[in-house]
């Protein structure tokens, strides 16, 4: 059990604390050890139970939106790994819909940048882009802030988990980060194979799938997290309708230029790219094979030899899937500490 993410009460158990003390139960965090150490610094940043237990409830609370018709949760769904499950793009208030797709929401902790265009710095800061966005919860924050004193569970949870009532823009950011910062996938069957596990053998077609991974795939997305971070254009227009990178940077090198994503849970977290324009892995990997287009940035990598894209015969692209779903993490999706009961 070493190698799985965990996280653990440092008192065998808990009770409210006291109105007016701040609740100090502080949370063990165990890291995945075929992990690298996290951008996010835990010993600097303790999680605590109550803070935990407060960022949830505000991740699934609708109170959080102007017309308190949507949460966090509405976009980032557990069942798919926190992401969108089957949505191109989601729906915010007044169903209005956003032109990205949502990207999932775990191993925050190993990011060093937010956002499909890398807008954001600082984890702190994510919650306030769809807090605040027209499309999104449509809300500011002193309307969240007298949303929430005027609640009638809230100003209990922040007092315990800050030792007031009174409710700040910054502990609502706090409270959220600390609980999706502990959103860890890292028990997938390629995780226990990695850490040469009992029964966590490959098939054939696995390993297969494995091998193509590392020729073909893993200059982008690099193993354990399954990206290197990077921007890059892949090919999906000749001309990019999206600015991505350009939006932030103002460089024209970085139009159509989008955050390297995960693979891991890549299985449950479609449909894929910045637009959801694919709705399966089949259809990703064939426009690898014979789809890339001819874009002024198109990342170098696809165009080694002169002939665009990424050669993958139907077999490989076969193998290749079976593999993406090794990364499928079951136990993250069925936890009990992230799902709302």
């Amino acid at each position: 059990m070493l190698g799985i993410a965990v996280f653990v009460f440092c008192m065998s158990s808990y009770r409210s604390a006291p109105l007016g003390k701040v609740e100090t139960d502080t949370i063990r965090v165990v890291l995945p050890v075929n992990f690298p150490k996290p951008v996010y610094n835990f010993d600097q940043n303790p999680i605590t139970k109550a803070k935990f237990e407060l960022g949830k409830a505000l991740f699934y609370g609708a109170v959080l939106s102007s017309d308190h018709s949507i949460s966090c949760s509405s976009c980032h769904q557990a069942s798919a790994a926190f992401a969108n499950l089957n949505t191109a793009v989601s729906k915010g208030v007044r169903d209005c819909l956003g032109d990205r797709n949502a990207p999932p929401l775990f191993n925050l902790a190993w990011q060093k940048e937010f956002m499909l265009d890398g807008r954001i710095k600082n984890i702190l800061d994510v919650p306030t882009n769809a807090l605040t966005s027209p499309c999104e919860m449509n809300n500011q924050p002193d309307s969240i802030i007298k949303m929430l004193k005027n609640d009638s569970v809230f100003p209990a949870l922040f007092e315990q988990a800050f030792g007031s009532n009174s409710i700040k823009t910054e502990n609502v950011l706090t409270a959220l980060t600390q609980f999706t910062v502990m959103i860890i996938s890292a028990d997938t069957k390629y995780d226990r194979y990695i850490r040469k596990e009992m029964g966590a053998d490959f098939t054939a077609d696995e390993q297969r799938g494995y091998i193509l991974f590392k020729e073909k795939c893993s200059s982008c997305h690099k193993e354990p997290l399954f990206t290197d971070g990077s921007y890059r254009n892949n090919g999906l227009d000749d001309l990019s309708k999206d600015r991505g990178r350009d939006s932030i940077t103002h460089l024209i090198s970085d139009r159509g230029r989008f955050r390297v994503p995960t693979l891991r849970n890549i299985e449950i977290t479609r449909p894929y790219m910045h637009d959801g324009r694919f709705g399966s892995l089949k259809q990703v990997l064939q426009h690898y094979a014979s789809n890339v287009r001819n874009h002024a940035n198109l990342d170098p990598i696809l165009n080694k030899t002169g002939s665009r894209g990424i050669p993958l015969s139907i077999v490989e692209q076969s193998q290749l899937i079976a593999f993406l779903k090794t990364l499928t993490d079951i136990h993250l999706i069925n936890d009990r500490r992230f799902i709302n009961f």
